[in-house]
């Protein structure tokens, strides 16, 4: 399916000079919509994921169908302040400066194959940073999903030991 048709480009926002690439129009479109997640899951299932993990927010938004759809378990990652158990934290840059998140420590078991899924790829260091939470508990990366891929950010580059998915890009 062409998926790129149902995603709308907002341009100056959220700030001047930034087009946003709105993925809830896509959502909005139910059959659309679950051939997105069905197809992230058969490229789940190709590579054993045995759960989901997304970032908040929109991971969470396209982790938790797509979870539900393989009959796997789906593995917030949040930021600080948010999960109520013990967590491990990892810190990271982003544009404007450093950042955190969090998964719950006993949330993935030592060896337990993993797909990263998140709604967006841009420079790729949430995503570089949820792939770390899931190693540091002993995970392993069955892969790493997309709904759109900014492909002039770059990424994917920081992908490059992983098999890597994205719907539509830009």
């Amino acid at each position: 399916m062409d998926y790129k048709k149902y995603i709308k480009s907002v341009q100056d926002f959220p700030n001047k000079g930034i087009n946003f690439r709105d993925i809830t129009s896509l959502l909005q479109e139910g059959p659309v919509y679950k051939s997105a997640i069905d197809d992230l899951a058969e490229f789940a299932k190709d590579r054993g994921a045995e759960t989901v993990v997304g970032p908040e927010a929109r991971g969470f938004v396209i982790g938790g169908p797509l979870a539900y759809s393989l009959g796997v378990g789906f593995v917030p990652v949040r930021k600080p302040g948010k999960l109520p158990r013990e967590v491990a934290t990892v810190s990271y840059e982003k544009e404007y400066g450093l950042d955190e998140l969090c998964i719950h420590k006993d949330s993935i078991k030592p060896g337990q194959r993993v797909l990263v899924i998140d709604d967006l790829l841009a420079t790729g260091g949430t995503i570089e940073a949820t792939i770390k939470l899931v190693k540091r508990l002993g995970g392993v990366i069955a892969g790493v999903a997309f709904l759109i891929e900014l492909t002039e950010l770059g990424g994917r580059k920081l992908l490059s030991d992983y098999d890597v998915l994205s719907l539509i890009e830009f």
